[in-house]
């Protein structure tokens, strides 16, 4: 029996009328390390009660703003509470519990997957202020995010008017503790040392994160190589990012999109992060071919192949037949050769982030210290695979364009996710009735 502590966890998005069961997983912490909230020595989860909008930068009544930061000091609605052995894998689909345990589990699952690549513990880049993140539940919000000692989670509603909680999408949480792992390897800068590409940086490393982390269930990778059959560029569940319904998802990991599309400028982070998001995808996928090569499941002219065919859309049907093929010839060992990429991308991500400074960081910055880690880590075995992709992407070649529009309400830059007690957003020394107002917001 495996050591930890037991939760259920949907690997996918979960909606009202889904089919999907949640998965029995095992984490990492002892059952008597984990309490009610559930909450350990690293975080805690909460549903406030009256808390009516997200932290970061509030407004008094009177216009002044300022910061709006852990911890809720006011009700909260009943914990979840772990079995008689200690686990939470016995709460009900659909209660209040089960979403609070399902948002600790999965960040738990993700801080379990991340600190075996970094292999070692990873510290919240808050900790000088807080012991603890505080997770916060607000089912009535349209967005989830993280910042100074918080991560929330709203809910959102998709076409057809389902509402689908973001404390039961994995990705979705996954990527906002791929910030925090950003925050805390790299670092924020001040104002004036952030350059464009700091931010775009940052969504495709929590892109990269809940991409390597969703391969750690066994069921996705089934799933995925059925699906695919090991051709990793057709349209599947892998490349589509926090997925909010069957058709409908937050953005692709693998795109067309190259830097010189923001030579003249950018507007949105998401959308600037997609030529470093697709570079790293690319050079997953490369890595997966090399490793079924190696095995002599496909041959060199299918590698070959393969590595043309998202310049190429032409040999798409050619491409599948012949994955179709290999694939029905050996399944476990395509199943192999997927864990065996993964696993070596997390390692060459934890090394390359933790080397990296947010000082005018640059995704030239990023190549150049993923070819660094790539000769220590292999001897410069992917090295040719790492600047192909790179530069196809025209990262190093293109210098990407000023911000050509104030950040908007979707933005995370220089919003809430980067609001650090050192930010002096006040005006002015607040009045005895604002500091009372702001007491009692909590």
């Amino acid at each position: 029996m495996p050591a930890g502590t037991r939760f259920r966890l949907f690997p996918q998005p979960w909606f009202p009328g889904s089919i999907q069961e949640p998965e029995t997983v095992w984490l990492s912490s002892p059952p008597a390390g984990i309490g009610p909230g559930p909450s350990d020595e690293q975080m805690y989860v909460i549903e406030p009660v009256g808390k009516h909008a997200p932290y970061g930068v509030a407004f008094t009544s009177y216009g002044t703003p300022y910061l709006y930061l852990p911890p809720w000091r006011h009700s909260i609605r009943p914990r979840a509470l772990p079995d008689a052995d200690g686990h939470f894998d016995h709460l009900d689909v659909g209660t209040p519990e089960f979403e609070m345990a399902h948002t600790y589990g999965c960040l738990r699952f993700v801080l379990d997957v991340w600190e075996r690549y970094f292999g070692r513990p990873i510290k919240w880049h808050f900790s000088p202020q807080y012991e603890r993140l505080e997770i916060v539940l607000l089912p009535k919000w349209d967005n989830a995010h993280v910042g100074w000692g918080f991560l929330e989670v709203g809910a959102h509603t998709n076409e057809g008017g389902e509402v689908g909680p973001f404390s039961l999408n994995f990705d979705t949480i996954a990527h906002e503790f791929g910030h925090l792992i950003i925050y805390s390897e790299v670092g924020i800068p001040p104002v004036e040392g952030v350059g464009s590409e700091y931010f775009g940086f940052h969504e495709a490393a929590a892109d990269l994160t809940a991409l390597v982390a969703v391969l750690h269930f066994d069921s996705v990778v089934s799933r995925l190589l059925e699906m695919t059959r090991g051709n990793l560029y057709t349209f599947n569940e892998l490349n589509r990012f926090a997925e909010l319904g069957e058709y409908e998802q937050i953005r692709i990991a693998g795109s067309d999109i190259k830097l010189s599309t923001f030579a003249s400028g950018w507007t949105d982070e998401h959308d600037l992060s997609r030529p470093l998001t697709g570079a790293l995808f690319d050079i997953f996928v490369d890595i997966f071919h090399d490793s079924l090569l190696e095995r002599g499941l496909i041959s060199p002219q299918v590698e070959d192949l393969a590595d043309q065919v998202q310049y190429v859309p032409q040999y798409e049907s050619l491409i599948q037949a012949h994955f179709d093929d290999a694939y029905a010839a050996d399944p476990g060992g395509f199943k192999e050769a997927l864990l065996d990429a993964r696993d070596h991308v997390g390692r060459a991500l934890a090394q390359t982030w933790q080397r990296l400074r947010p000082y005018g960081l640059s995704y030239k910055d990023v190549a150049a210290v993923m070819l660094d880690v790539d000769l220590e880590l292999t001897g410069g075995r992917y090295e040719r695979v790492i600047r192909s992709n790179f530069l196809w992407r025209q990262i190093g070649l293109v210098r990407v364009g000023p911000r050509l529009a104030p950040p908007g309400p979707g933005s995370h830059a220089l919003s809430a996710r980067t609001v650090t007690p050192s930010s002096r957003p006040a005006a002015r020394r607040l009045s005895y009735r604002e500091r009372w107002q702001m007491a009692r917001r909590g």
